[in-house]
């Protein structure tokens, strides 16, 4: 495997050596690119001695071999360690100022970025939102470890070890199967929104991840992907039709001009059951007599059953189910009985509830299909790990 490694400017650059290590010993082709602030730590002719070869930060180095486009565009899988605040935001904004952003620019290969630095800077709202950016793009982000840092900090914030990064790297360059090339796919994302005034609404914490990282998945396999976004929280990804709405009613026109054409549907957005029965066209007032308005609900279309009921021939279509479990049934028994509804040919089911589901990079589900006489039980992974699994059991039905 060709592996491009961006070693980063922080202290853990030291412990990178030992990664190059491991990746040469396991038969790998390995280029490594500092950033010019990563050599203040470990020098050049280590990283040369190394990896055996040259080694440069810059992008006017050997020019006529263009390296900024050529190590990009030949690499198998760039890993990046340490990854640093600032790496991580120049990387999330498309920065190219030197030769590792260039090569981040220009690759279509997999990214993993294993970041490492100080505590607060970690949990710092920019570097939360950078790396929610990264992640939104199909970039494997790992959590650093916590422990001692440089000087007496101890927090969130260490690089993992190293044989742990190379294992969860080399997984993610083996490379993806096109094996839904010439399929259209067509993927709703997010939650919508019920407005009962011009300032308020009804909705729910569904931020948009589950969908988002299905359409990256779609697309990385040769899926022409129209992704329909409700109110995400993250960056949609590049390389698919991108339609914005907010309400049940506006996902529900934009799924119906696009469902003839697509030969997948996957409704991963979390739609509203319920909208107020009257819309407010002025902001609803507090009075002096504290009386508090009576808010009149009806439910909404049922989309899903809606593409179910006049789906096209050779059509696959694909729920997702929210659950709680109750007195009467489990998750899971709530999501059988829902896809004998429904009727759709796959329903992923997931527990939902404070911290779960909704919201978070990683989630568990049960994927139950219509003609099966068994489940496929995915345990709680990363939302890209889901997509995969999902996207696995429909490229498996199409063919």
């Amino acid at each position: 495997m060709n592996i491009v490694l961006g070693v980063g400017g922080g202290i853990a650059a030291y412990k990178v050596a030992s990664l190059l290590r491991l990746l040469k010993e396991a038969g790998h082709d390995v280029h490594v690119v500092p950033t010019q602030a990563a050599l203040n730590f470990v020098g050049q002719a280590t990283w040369e001695s190394l990896s055996g070869h040259p080694v440069t930060s810059e992008v006017w180095h050997d020019v006529s071999g263009v390296p900024h486009v050529a190590l990009g565009q030949n690499a198998d899988l760039i890993l990046v360690a340490p990854a640093t605040a600032d790496l991580i935001s120049r990387t999330a904004s498309g920065a190219a100022n030197d030769l590792l952003t260039n090569i981040l620019l220009t690759a279509r290969c997999p990214i993993v970025f294993a970041p490492a630095m100080h505590t607060e800077m970690w949990e710092n709202s920019a570097t939360v939102e950078n790396v929610a950016t990264l992640r939104s793009r199909g970039i494997t982000v790992i959590d650093p470890e916590v422990g001692r840092l440089t000087g007496a900090d101890t927090g969130p914030g260490r690089l993992p070890d190293v044989e742990q990064i190379a294992q969860i790297a080399l997984a993610q360059g083996i490379k993806t199967e096109k094996d839904l090339t010439g399929k259209k796919f067509l993927i709703t994302a997010g939650g919508t929104r019920e407005y009962i005034d011009p300032v308020r609404f009804i909705g729910n914490r569904s931020s948009g991840k589950q969908g988002v990282a299905l359409a990256v998945a779609a697309r990385d396999r040769g899926a022409q992907v129209t992704l329909i976004c409700a109110n995400i929280s993250v960056t949609p990804p590049s390389g698919v039709q991108l339609i914005n709405v907010e309400t049940s009613v506006e996902l529900s026109d934009a799924v119906r001009s696009q469902s003839k054409k697509a030969d997948v549907i996957i409704m991963a957005a979390a739609v509203a059951d319920f909208t107020p029965s009257n819309y407010s066209e002025t902001k609803i007032k507090k009075t002096e007599d504290k009386l508090v308005p009576d808010i009149e609900l009806k439910r909404t279309e049922d989309i899903l059953q809606s593409l179910v009921a006049t789906k096209s021939p050779g059509q696959y279509i694909v729920g997702f189910a929210a659950e709680t479990g109750d007195s009467h049934a489990s998750v899971v028994e709530h999501g059988l009985a829902k896809l004998n509804r429904k009727n759709c040919d796959l329903l992923v089911v997931n527990e939902v509830g404070r911290n779960k589901g909704f919201g978070t990079d990683e989630n568990a589900v049960v994927i139950l299909a219509k003609d099966a006489q068994s489940s496929i039980e995915v345990p709680s992974s990363s939302k890209n790990v889901i997509a995969g699994e999902v996207l696995n059991v429909i490229a498996k039905a199409i063919r």
